[in-house]
């Protein structure tokens, strides 16, 4: 049986502004942020969720209390969080490596996550979230390296690139993905318009 899983980045903050790297590091929505939320929240309005599930970061579960209601009972998962940039944290984005190839293991000696982990982290706690009997529609929001790296499971490179061009990482974009036989198939990307 068909389940969908909707994967969202939260909403723009602080450190993004100021173009800060933000890992496990957090820093607070700004103004644009909580807007960029609330419109997202009215792009889902109207879908029954059973369950809803955020990273263990304020900017994440701020998000998604933003889009469906302070009220909603929700669970914060390590397993969502983004990559662990180690000493890097909270420093400018200048000093991240100038390709996306040169991420793969360049923050493992300083204390962060290499790709592979973070890939394979975010595989592990959607399946483990996906694979309960009760959850056929779920909400969960993520960040932007842990959703890439997420999809990197289930499409082509080429894919993911073209994925990247359509907005999929951006500030409260959301992924729409099919769930069956333990496989996630990426269904649509539902992006900000600003």
């Amino acid at each position: 049986m068909k389940k969908t899983f909707y994967l969202m980045r939260h909403g723009q903050t602080l450190f993004n502004v100021r173009r800060k790297i933000q890992g496990a590091c957090d820093s607070p929505l700004t103004e644009q942020g909580i807007i960029q939320a609330k419109e997202a929240g009215e792009r889902l309005k109207g879908i029954n969720f059973d369950h809803f599930y955020s990273s263990t970061a304020e900017r994440a579960s701020d998000t998604l209390e933003l889009v469906v209601g302070e009220s909603i009972t929700y669970q914060r998962l390590k397993g969502l969080k983004e990559m662990n940039f180690g000493t890097f944290e909270g420093e400018s984005e200048d000093l991240n490596p100038k390709t996306p190839e040169g991420y793969k293991d360049f923050f493992v000696p300083y204390g962060g996550e290499s790709q592979e982990e973070v890939k394979q982290r975010m595989k592990e706690t959607c399946l483990g979230i996906m694979e309960k009997d009760d959850h056929q529609i779920v909400l969960a929001v993520s960040h932007a390296g842990a959703c890439f790296h997420f999809m990197r499971n289930w499409i082509t490179e080429e894919e993911v690139k073209q994925a990247m061009m359509n907005g999929a990482f951006s500030n409260c974009a959301i992924c729409k993905y099919e769930y069956e036989n333990k496989q996630f198939n990426l269904i649509e990307i539902i992006r900000q318009e600003k």
